[in-house]
């Protein structure tokens, strides 16, 4: 059928928004099979999701669900699903990212499954639960978020007699320090597109909202220029790593210790771990500092749903296994100890695979560090329709500004003025 409404929802909640999408239709992947037991197909990347597919198929004989692996959503997923969403072949559930899912809503990709959803939302995180919400309707369901915290060097910090900083001001302190003690020594190093959104995201430095029936679109508003001027000034001063996120070069830093802090997400530990072993037994997590001294607010980097796309004719049982995913214990705790994912449903944050000391962490317990980090994620943070354009016009002025091309003021103001150029070309309503 023909919808002419869909509401945008981010993780800040419903947020009415006007746009034209297709609706419910489609031939759908979900079916019957001969043997009369139900079949759907999901596509994802993360690790351990095959494991947890053959778990659930043999704990429930009367649903079939086939995994497939795809690439990565921002590697090419995402546009894989949308093409076979387009050509009415698409699998019914599917790996999206809560950045992403506004952006499959507008384009009409989602199918609302609130008729069997809406009985689970307590069992959520709220946050979590509001951003796979559309116009009070459900396109899936939560499985992990990702609270952020201060990877540190302890032996760095230990060797200069400094401790975890309570407040940015301290970060900076600290950060000058440190590089006073060595040339080769930076505090953290630089942030593109849902990294650096977590920065903006702890403060409340919002990138999108609504206004009547039309987008606002405030990246470049007072509060994000004060993120964007604070960190710029560390780069100016020579104390923010050159090395990119993810690249070799970051790893060596790492496990030398020529790079001090990461401030990231709770899964950057498996990240950590796995790219700079080098660095075991050296690396503690803390709360993130402040902009005010017991502010308690976090950040919010990744997490993803497993979403129902446009066209399954199977949706009762889309939502089974969506729910369990996220839900079960046992297929969880291997999510957790395969991928680092931290569980977006309430019941699980008492996990054994949460509770356990970590030896690369000096045995810390460094979970009981994103327990806390969890409930203060800001939850006025809200998506935007067309994130994937949006990131990549913001990386294309932030890599320039690390490098002292530029400023990330400057990359702000220009990915904001880039997303509403192309949201005015796609016909929807902007409020300037």
């Amino acid at each position: 059928m023909k919808r002419s409404i869909v509401r945008i929802a981010g993780t800040a909640g419903a947020l009415g928004l006007a746009l034209t999408a297709t609706g419910c239709g489609g031939s759908g992947s979900g079916s019957t099979s001969a043997s009369g037991k139900g079949s759907i197909t999901f596509w994802g990347w993360a690790p351990g999701y095959a494991d947890a597919v053959a778990a659930f198929n043999k704990s429930h004989p009367d649903l079939k669900v086939t995994y497939q692996a795809v690439q990565p959503g921002a590697k090419g997923g995402y546009q894989k699903m949308l093409n076979a969403v387009k050509a009415g072949n698409a699998p019914c559930l599917a790996q999206v990212g809560y950045e992403t899912l506004p952006s499959f809503a507008a384009q009409g990709a989602l199918k609302d499954v609130s008729r069997y959803a809406s009985a689970d939302r307590g069992d959520y995180q709220p946050a979590a639960w509001k951003s796979v919400t559309l116009d009070g309707g459900v396109y899936g369901a939560p499985v992990d978020t990702g609270p952020m915290a201060l990877f540190y060097n302890k032996k760095v910090f230990d060797s200069l007699g400094l401790k975890p900083p309570v407040t940015w001001d301290e970060y900076r302190t600290d950060a000058e320090k440190i590089h006073a003690s060595d040339p080769h020594r930076h505090i953290s190093s630089p942030y593109l597109d849902y990294d650096y959104a977590g920065l903006a995201w702890q403060t409340g430095a919002g990138w999108f909202g609504v206004k009547g029936d039309a987008w606002q679109v405030t990246m470049d508003s007072a509060a994000n220029r004060k993120v964007a001027d604070y960190w710029q000034g560390l780069a100016d001063d020579g104390l923010i790593s050159g090395a990119p996120m993810y690249d070799q070069a970051w790893y060596t830093g790492i496990g030398k210790g020529d790079i001090a802090t990461i401030v990231g997400a709770v899964w950057q530990a498996g990240v950590i771990k796995g790219g700079a072993k080098d660095g075991a037994g050296q690396w503690a997590v803390a709360p993130l500092p402040q902009w005010t001294a017991g502010a308690g607010q976090a950040g919010n980097a990744g997490g993803s749903a497993t979403a129902v796309l446009k066209g399954c004719d199977e949706a009762e049982g889309a939502w089974e296994f969506a729910h369990w995913l996220g839900t079960d214990r046992a297929a969880f705790g291997t999510l957790v100890e395969k991928a680092a994912l931290y569980p977006a449903a309430k019941k699980l944050l008492d996990l054994p695979q949460l509770k356990g000391a970590d030896p690369y962490f000096g045995g810390q317990k460094i979970y009981d560090v994103f327990a806390a980090a969890a409930p203060q994620v800001n939850s006025s943070w809200t998506w935007g329709p067309l994130m994937t354009k949006t990131a990549a016009d913001l990386d294309d002025g932030l890599g320039k500004a690390w490098a002292g091309k530029g400023t990330i003021a400057d990359a702000l103001r220009t990915a904001r003025n880039r997303t509403v150029d192309e949201m005015k070309k796609q016909g929807l309503k902007v409020a300037e």
